[in-house]
């Protein structure tokens, strides 16, 4: 009864909104998918990252000198197209967040959040950010108040300029390249129904050659990417556990340590992403971000606490202040290598791990709207990251400054690794907060590890997270063994060097994704608008019930029985009569009989027509005095249409009343069919 793939031609801008309602559609074409496990993806990601392991490990100088080289070549030429890039991004994330668009549902129109937010906004700071707030939240502030790009070492200036372009690397930027990864991936995915993963992204422009070549080059690339990325940070982070460690029990800094690290990491990884989301990554994020607090509020009290709440505010004034001309500096009038160095590498950084962090946010955003989801992916983790980069940075910078613990910015010099814990030396409780780093820091590479390996097994099973527990330890175990071979041999930086530059063909495929994602929103804008106008108005009277049977029927409270039994012996003839009298009129009808009773009609090429009633469970009101207390629910008919639930009430209705609804949503839809065209 479905139109075949090629119908979805991107000549036409309903081609897009065609894969709002069609559920059997996808079964029917993708039915050949009985194993979960994309093989093609599976082995030909598999067989790279072995490749380019083998390539770091053999010849390790040769690699970070190609991987180097490739890098140069891009901060030199080009670091313009980088800079436009992620300003796109970001005025259009914010745009979108302001818009009409945003009262659009990652999901049916009436699904609800997943996750309470609290829970949300832990695994979004846990996957997104939390392990380089440890590393860098001393550090990076130091290295720019030594090092400032335009001030003078030492002063005031230098202070200010520090703090400015931290906030700059770590503040909306980053979170909205974060946003808008995402918000393609769940817009596609649960409005859409299109699997949840890279290629997706990519249904307005290629249409059903997502399921081809096309479609697995980009999620093998996302793949590689993540499992790189993950890796990297991991090795790269277990210098600064055992730095801990050392500090804390004076074991030894050394590689054979940080590889023993990495196991019980990858150990701990894979007993959270066996448990799965709900339980494992669930709860770490949520005890991180309770230790995370609890040490931020520690050093807040210990340390200059009223000059924090100043640097705050004042931090806060010169980032915004300066937002627009940082975007688009790019040192053209004065050369210097800073801005390779700093804002292109952390925007390559970001670019590089969009795929990664972008589909963790898609799989827990089901069910918000997309002003919702902008606003919290964007503001509340950008407020935090913000306040801990003060609070340690302004804290560091202080000591060296004004207090004259120089050690602090020689040790940042020399090892990065180290700075938090010597930096937490010149506080009171030192062992206990260094203790608690060293733990946040285990935590928040577990859940990096666990949350990557989920998203790479995600990618190679078709979007599906219910899959085998072998393939989520394969690449919890995969992740930690290429992290320790790497460290082992010394590729990490090598490696590192690759993921920066593979954000240049990606950034590509982004800006691709965003076109996309504007033709979509606009067919729903157009959607929208038709749901506004009235159809020919019938008269109250056709329902032929007195207005005591009417007022019944509101305040009645049916069970799901009585509901079941209305939708059978009215819905279901109304739509009967409709279907009849629309295939007398030559137009291909179709009725189901799954999760509820619909009526379904095809247009062709054009968007299809769903009218569906289903019983809906619902708890009462507590002015509803029943006999039995134990049943505090009742259900309601409600009317859903392809893009979802509608949120009204059709029960107790006549056959005539019904078959008018049915006519009036019918006469909307032919209305955006009109708009569209």
């Amino acid at each position: 009864m479905y139109q075949s793939a090629k119908h979805y031609c991107l000549q036409s801008d309903i081609s897009i909104y065609n894969i709002n309602t069609n559920k059997n559609q996808e079964s029917e074409l993708h039915s050949s998918i009985k194993s979960q496990l994309n093989k093609k993806v599976f082995v030909s990601a598999s067989a790279i990252i072995i490749a380019l392991l083998l390539y770091t490990v053999a010849l390790p100088k040769e690699a970070q000198a190609l991987f180097g080289f490739v890098q140069a070549g891009i901060v030199d030429n080009g670091s313009w197209f980088y800079v436009l890039t992620v300003a796109f991004i970001f005025f259009f994330v914010v745009f979108l967040g302001f818009s009409r668009y945003g009262d659009i549902r990652l999901g049916p129109d009436h699904s609800l959040p997943d996750y309470p937010l609290l829970t949300w906004l832990s695994m979004l700071f846990a996957a997104g950010m939390g392990i380089g707030l440890m590393f860098f939240g001393v550090a990076e502030p130091l290295m720019h108040y030594l090092s400032p790009p335009t001030a003078e070492t030492g002063t005031v200036e230098a202070v200010q300029e520090a703090m400015k372009m931290t906030f700059f690397h770590w503040g909306l930027h980053a979170w909205a390249i974060y946003a808008i990864v995402a918000l393609v991936l769940a817009y596609f995915s649960y409005r859409h129904n299109l699997p949840l993963t890279l290629r997706s992204a990519l249904y307005p422009l290629i249409g059903e050659r997502i399921y081809q070549w096309p479609g697995h080059l980009v999620d093998i690339f996302a793949v590689v990417s993540t499992v790189f990325g993950v890796a990297t940070s991991l090795g790269l982070g277990a210098s600064q556990v055992n730095a801990g460690f050392g500090y804390l029990f004076g074991l030894d800094v050394s590689t054979t340590n940080q590889i023993i690290i990495m196991c019980v990491i990858t150990a701990l990884a894979v007993i959270s992403v066996a448990t799965g989301l709900d339980k494992g990554i669930r709860r770490l994020s949520e005890a991180n971000m309770i230790l995370a607090v609890s040490l931020l509020v520690l050093i807040f009290v210990l340390g200059p606490t009223v000059f924090l709440l100043k640097a705050y505010l004042q931090n806060m004034g010169d980032y915004l202040a300066d937002i627009v001309h940082n975007t688009f500096n790019l040192f053209a009038y004065k050369k210097t290598n800073w801005i390779g160095g700093w804002t292109i590498f952390y925007w390559g950084w970001w670019l590089a791990w969009a795929p990664f962090v972008g589909l963790f946010i898609a799989r827990i955003s089901r069910g918000r709207t997309i002003r919702e989801f902008i606003l919290g992916v964007m503001l509340i983790p950008t407020l935090f990251t913000l306040l801990w980069m003060t609070i340690f940075g302004n804290s560091a910078i202080d000591l060296v400054y004004n207090q004259g613990v120089v050690a602090l910015g020689d040790m940042v010099s020399q090892d990065s690794s180290v700075a938090l814990f010597v930096f937490l030396e010149n506080f009171p409780l030192t062992t206990v907060l260094s203790f608690f780093s060293v733990l946040m820091i285990v935590i928040f590479f577990v859940t990096s590890c666990d949350s990557g390996a989920m998203v790479v097994d995600m990618l190679c099973s078709h979007g599906k997270n219910d899959t085998p527990l072998w393939q989520r330890v394969y690449w919890a175990v995969g992740i930690g063994v290429v992290a320790a071979v790497l460290l082992l041999v010394g590729g990490l930086n090598a490696l590192q060097t690759m993921t920066i530059a593979s954000a240049l063909p990606f950034s590509i495929v982004l800006l691709l994704a965003i076109i996309g994602l504007i033709k979509a929103l606009r067919v729903e804008a157009f959607k929208q608008e038709s749901q506004l106008i009235t159809a020919i108005p019938h008269s109250s009277g056709e329902n032929n019930d007195s207005w005591q049977i009417r007022l019944k029927n509101i305040v009645d409270f049916p069970n799901k029985t009585n509901v079941n039994h209305f939708i059978s012996e009215t819905v279901s003839p109304a739509l009967e009569l409709v279907a009849k009298e629309l295939q007398d009129n030559q137009i291909s009808v179709d009725i189901s009989k799954e999760g509820g009773v619909s009526l379904i009609v095809n247009h062709g090429e054009e968007q299809e027509f769903v009218y569906r009633v289903v019983a809906r469970k619902h708890s009462q009101p507590d002015f509803v005095n029943e006999a039995d207390d134990d049943d505090q629910s009742y259900y309601r008919a409600e009317v859903h249409l392809g893009e979802g639930g509608q949120d009204y009430d059709i029960m107790g209705w006549s056959k005539t009343a019904v078959i008018n609804n049915i006519i009036d949503q019918y006469h909307k839809h032919l209305h955006f069919l009109h708009l569209v065209r």
